[in-house]
């Protein structure tokens, strides 16, 4: 959360540094966004903003409904119009002094509900009924606008777990003038099977609903893991996966089963994500070649070391290291995304789910996706119906032998479509397969 809402970190350096690491970046074509904490503010008196008057209001509400009944902090009042300015001039100085490109609003959730969202949703009545904070909705489409008004284009992302209706649709529309909404959901979820849930026992048709239930014509940003699970206590896909073996045997020439499960699991969890969950995609920076271990920033619990504090990139570099194979596969789901602009297309639409194989079949911008999640059903001759009757080719393969798989389709097969729109294929077990129009 925020103590000092107009002062970058200077742990990290100068405001002169982060100006010049936002235009370096801009150099090299990427955008720049900004964690801006607006859904609350920290305690402390001597340093924050809490008491700053002495009146105990002056920026929060007062009495049970200023305290966040689970993060232990203040909760602003976005009914007071000082209290608007205050925060819309935080956007501003960040969109202005240092030219960012948009933010992620942390926290809209506990923004948009008087119980801080910390309830069920199922009606529209707990969107709309009288718990909704109708001066908080106020500020975020204030907010939206501002954004737009001082740099047309820029982006804004809601983390929100509610699936508040409107939230990403225009302000002209009724919306809130967002751009996307975070799919929370999706991280937990996978979390909550691999924790819980056998491989063997994984319900492919509630995987289906969980990553493609979002609202039509509100765009999500999709991701497999988050950054919460990247820090110390909590472990990353890859660490959940496969754990201490990464210690040991992450060397290409060292075969081991917990380890070939990981790989398989880590790419095919990944394209899945990818493919179903969204119209943007989001990666904790390491995590596309499964970083093994946590950050964890300077602190009195650690004797304010730095000493994990940073990503490990040498395992990255190694070519002997099987993180090779993971950035390899993950860099050829990106250029296929690219390529047939993925995630600018319609939402995947269900061609077929065979609970008993466990096999999941999509289509998304022309290309067919065959996602096999059985431990040991591969299939010669699986029959699927695809749209059209096109040749196709494979133009992506989770279990190519250059990514950590076993190579076990081949990549120079045509694969044609009968007249009743029937295909055949070789689906390997643990394998994900993207088929395209010849």
């Amino acid at each position: 959360m925020f103590l000092r809402f107009f002062a970058p970190c200077s742990r990290f350096g100068t405001p002169e540094d982060l100006k010049y690491l936002i235009d370096t970046a801009h150099g090299y074509g990427l955008a720049v966004l900004l964690d801006i904490v607006h859904s609350h503010a920290v305690k402390n008196i001597a340093e924050g903003l809490n008491d700053f008057d002495g009146s105990g209001g002056q920026y929060f509400h007062t009495g049970s409904l200023g305290d966040h009944p689970a993060w232990d902090s203040k909760c602003f009042d976005y009914a007071r119009p000082e209290v608007r300015q205050f925060l819309l001039s935080n956007i501003r100085y960040w969109l202005e002094e240092f030219h960012f490109d948009g933010f992620r609003f942390d926290g809209v959730t506990s923004m948009l509900y008087h119980s801080r969202g910390m309830k069920s949703f199922g009606s529209y009545d707990d969107y709309f009924g009288a718990d909704a904070d109708d001066a908080a909705i106020l500020y975020l489409k204030l907010a939206s606008q501002l954004i737009q008004d001082i740099k047309p284009g820029a982006i804004a992302i809601a983390e929100d777990m509610s699936g508040m209706p409107g939230l990403c649709r225009p302000i002209s529309e009724g919306g809130m003038g967002f751009s996307y909404r975070l799919a929370m959901g999706i991280p937990d979820y996978w979390i909550k099977l691999l924790k819980h849930t056998r491989d063997e026992d994984w319900d492919i048709g509630e995987l289906w609903n969980v990553l493609a239930n979002r609202r039509y014509g509100e765009a999500t940003i999709a991701y497999a893991e988050s950054h919460d699970q990247a820090l110390v206590g909590d472990k990353t896909l890859a660490f959940r996966l496969m754990d201490q073996e990464m210690y040991w045997h992450m060397e290409k020439v060292d075969p081991h089963p917990v380890i070939e499960r990981g790989i398989a699991l880590h790419k095919l969890i990944r394209l899945t994500t990818l493919v179903l969950g969204g119209e943007g995609w989001l990666n904790f920076m390491g995590n596309e070649f499964g970083h093994p271990e946590w950050l964890d920033f300077p602190r009195e619990g650690n004797g304010w070391s730095y000493h994990y504090c940073r990503r490990q990139w040498s395992l990255l570099d190694d070519p002997e290291l099987k993180y090779r194979w993971l950035a390899d596969f993950d860099r050829q789901l990106i250029e296929l995304t690219k390529k047939f602009n993925l995630l600018a297309t319609p939402p995947a639409q269900l061609l077929h789910i065979d609970h008993e194989n466990k096999i999941l079949i999509a289509e998304r911008a022309n290309l067919i996706f065959v996602l096999n999640y059985s431990v040991g059903n591969s299939l010669f001759g699986y029959s699927l119906q695809v749209p059209g009757l096109e040749t196709r080719q494979l133009v992506l393969d989770s279990d190519h032998a250059s990514t950590g798989g076993h190579g076990r389709v081949d990549v120079s097969c045509d694969y044609p479509v009968t007249e009743n729109g029937t295909m055949k294929i070789y689906t390997p077990s643990r394998s994900g397969l993207v088929f395209a129009k010849k």
